[in-house]
């Protein structure tokens, strides 16, 4: 009896040093806290939101349109000779001579190579005129009908870019939100500010999307919105239909150091289809961001920007980017 139990001391010392040494993992969730503190924590942001779906894309432009000048039809016929075939012959060293048939031959010729001429010359200027008009019609079509496209373009970049938000603010403070003058500025130069700083590019996610009706649009880009302004607690300057708000917020002294900045641009168009598609490369980012910053300024409906963090001395930690932007692209 007492064998037995010594033996059953030794297996369980046994056991316990064998656990010790591979180190078994406790179950201590760390790493879902570290999220959770993430998901918590206070941070600033900045935004600028103008223009709607369900405004008359063609209602500011010209409805003229060139047609073709009429042709005169009288310049044939006025230069035309009334003699007839058979001018008659004379008397002429004891014969007749008659020279009428040549001339009448030679000047009916000619008229025909006009009208040729004429008729090759007015084909051609139709057929020039036809597919300008086709053209024109086609890009009428395209702004005046219910098909447009919502699209996100999201730039991560380093924090030693956090001149960017003191540019960014300038915008937004500067900027008309209530015409789509004044937010097609906006646009190009917070295009501008982006491109300016390729060197501090860390992360990317984008999507370009076609709808078929405006109701569709206008919820897609309010859903994209939304999302994006859940993942900042503060929105310390907004500047919306052309009011601008300005709100104070208190910096977490305890806070890790800044990481990241998350700049969101939502561009809504009445082009009748995607802007561009996936986005994997600085090349690729480079190329759409030259291609918003010369878009026309007649196919802009609606615009948004957000960044985060705002306020001076705020910070977006690597942790929180990768709960709040897990679709991110590193670059």
């Amino acid at each position: 009896m007492l064998t037995k139990k010594f033996r059953l001391l030794c297996a369980t010392i046994a056991s316990s040093a064998v656990l010790n040494s591979i180190h078994v993992p406790m179950p201590f969730r760390s790493s879902e806290l570290l999220l959770d503190s993430a998901a918590y924590a206070k941070r600033s942001g900045g935004r600028s939101s103008g223009g709607s779906f369900n405004r008359s894309s063609g209602s500011s432009r010209s409805s003229g349109s060139s047609t073709p000048g009429g042709s005169s039809s009288g310049s044939s016929s006025s230069g035309r000779s009334n003699s007839g075939g058979y001018q008659g012959g004379g008397y002429y060293g004891g014969g007749y001579y008659g020279g009428g048939y040549s001339s009448g031959y030679s000047s009916g010729a000619s008229i025909v190579l006009w009208i040729v001429a004429l008729i090759l010359v007015g084909g051609a200027g139709f057929f020039v005129w036809y597919l300008l008009k086709s053209a024109k019609k086609s890009k009428g079509n395209e702004l005046d009908n219910d098909i447009v496209t919502v699209s996100m373009i999201q730039v991560g970049l380093l924090a030693e870019g956090r001149a960017i938000q003191k540019e960014l603010t300038e915008i937004v403070e500067q900027g008309e939100t209530d015409s789509i003058e004044g937010l097609h500025a906006q646009l190009q130069e917070a295009v501008l500010a982006l491109l300016r700083m390729p060197e501090n590019w860390s992360h990317v996610q984008a999507s370009s999307e076609t709808v078929k009706t405006r109701d569709e649009a206008e919820k897609a880009f309010n859903r994209l919105s939304i999302t994006e302004r859940t993942k900042y607690t503060t929105e310390t300057i907004s500047n919306a239909g052309g009011q601008l708000v300005l709100k104070e917020f208190e910096v977490d002294p305890d806070k890790e150091p800044a990481s990241y900045i998350v700049v969101t641009l939502l561009v809504g168009t009445a082009d009748d289809k995607p802007l561009f598609m996936e986005i994997r490369s600085m090349e690729a980012l480079t190329e759409v961001l030259n291609q918003l910053a010369s878009l026309n300024a007649e196919y802009l409906m609606k615009f948004e920007l957000q960044w985060t963090p705002q306020a001076d001395g705020d910070s977006l930690t690597y942790d929180e980017m990768l709960l709040e932007y897990p679709k991110m692209l590193q670059i």
